[in-house]
């Protein structure tokens, strides 16, 4: 048994040990339901378009409004970054977790309580639109302040495994509302305007989704203290964080990550947003949805293999073996699913979990990278901007797929699309530092050679 260093006593690290899982619960769990809120107009809503949006409407249309509905959290997350990053560096990051909890959970009730196109007409749609993308806003706050106070809070040896734990809110969270929706349709029938699924039935989710924010953000502000780290900074009077982010060595660090998180949002467009479509021209609704959820049950396992194997080898190596993986398996593994050549369930979903694990893989490692990555002063700031502002760029992917659609059919579009998202993960991974054994307390980030000079002793970032 390894002794507790003398200066510490037995029940001060007892205490400090309770309070770091705590934390690491609180931001799994908080992951676990802006993800599930996050999902909501993707799966819950496309079988009740019809509740929002008038009889007849061309089918082109239709695909403008669940485009909208959908792009308008994307573009939520990002401005809620950037708002709850400044308020997390220079409010607390407890603080933050809390209402940003507590804002996505009255959202998302207020969606659940909409009238739809036969009360309000267009305007139903128009304030579904504007609730999600302030819902998104609340949404970017979430994980922008409890993923950092809970690795804060993390032993240094164990920060890998327990960054990928929180991370596994995401993949469980899939899985739920995969599964909820599914279990909804079976029992509750949709259709037409009249049917019970489009008139209620899509609004047990949302009202789910909104009393598990309520009560968890009830449970965080009675459980999570404040992370040391923070506590501890330096508190001389500076400059905004995200001012800090933006000028010498903060902001060489953030296009670093930039261009990594391209890489990843690119490549995971492919299996979150391309490959259900294809899945549902392989199998029946049923089957491609149960093999999706598979895929992501054994994610979620894999999240916690890889966080340990990041622990052991280093952040570094791993992500660019994924990058390099991206690259040349994933498009192999997609052009044995779209091109045919598998046919039946079984042979598809193993197909299916392959490529979802090489793809997805990467978020179990990237989120502690990027904390890691930053020192305490404006860690959420490029944390959160970090992580959503990427995600603009690989959102046009369908106009990039009509582009090469020129020069290949246009089935095999994304085999281009997840080479190129590989190619910008191994950049962006070479490009920057090791960070495994950073001091989150530490007032400066680590520095990347190949993208950063020498500082003097003394110089700020």
């Amino acid at each position: 048994m390894t002794e507790s260093p003398p200066h510490v006593a037995p029940r001060d690290l007892e205490n400090t040990d309770r309070r770091g899982r705590k934390a690491r619960i609180g931001a799994q769990v908080g992951l676990f339901i802006d993800m599930f809120d996050v999902y909501l107009p993707v799966i819950v809503l496309g079988p009740a378009q019809a509740y929002f949006t008038p009889a007849g409407m061309p089918e082109s249309t239709g695909r403008i409004v669940t485009a909208a509905i959908f792009v308008a959290t994307l573009l939520g997350r990002p401005l809620g970054a950037l708002i709850f990053g400044h308020l997390s560096d220079r409010r607390g990051r407890r603080r933050t977790s809390i209402i940003s909890l507590v804002g996505f959970g009255l959202c998302t009730c207020a969606i659940g309580l909409l009238p739809g196109y036969a009360t309000l007409g267009i305007t139903a749609v128009v304030l579904l639109v504007a609730l999600r993308f302030l819902d998104g806003v609340f949404l970017g706050g979430q994980y922008t302040a409890a993923t950092p106070l809970a690795l804060e809070q993390s032993p240094k040896a164990r920060r890998g495994f327990n960054g990928a734990v929180i991370m596994t809110g995401f993949p469980l969270a899939y899985c739920a509302i995969a599964l909820l929706t599914t279990g909804l349709l079976l029992v509750v029938p949709a259709g037409g305007p009249s049917t019970p699924y489009v008139q209620w039935g899509w609004r047990i989710p949302f009202f789910i989704g909104a009393a598990l924010a309520l009560v968890w953000a009830w449970w965080y502000a009675r459980n999570v203290q404040e992370s040391d780290a923070w506590r501890d900074r330096d508190t001389t009077p500076r400059r905004s964080p995200v001012v800090e982010l933006l000028r010498g060595g903060n902001l060489r660090g953030f296009l670093q990550v930039f261009v990594l998180m391209s890489g990843i949002w690119l490549a995971f467009n492919m299996v979150g947003a391309v490959l259900p479509a294809v899945l549902r021209t392989k199998l029946t609704g049923v089957e491609s949805t149960m093999v999706l959820v598979v895929a992501y049950a054994v994610l979620a396992l894999a999240y916690v293999g890889a966080g340990a194997l990041s622990q052991r080898i280093g952040r570094k190596p791993f992500l660019v073996a994924q990058g390099v993986l991206t690259a040349v398996a994933a498009p192999l593994l997609y052009l044995l699913i779209a091109s045919g050549q598998l046919h039946g369930v079984v042979p598809i979903g193993i197909a299916v979990v392959l490529l979802v694990l090489v793809v997805v893989t990467t978020y179990a490692v990237v989120s502690t990278y990027i904390v890691e990555r930053f020192h305490v002063g404006v860690r959420s700031s490029a944390y959160g901007l970090g992580y959503t502002t990427a995600v603009i760029i690989p959102s046009f992917y369908a106009f990039y797929q009509a582009g090469l659609a020129r020069l290949l059919p246009y089935e095999l579009t994304p085999l281009v699309l997840l080479c190129a998202g590989g190619v910008l993960i191994v950049v962006g991974a070479v490009s920057g530092p090791e960070t495994r054994n950073v001091d989150l307390g530490a007032g400066h980030a680590p520095a990347a050679p190949a993208l950063q000079p020498t500082r003097k002793t003394g110089e700020p970032l």
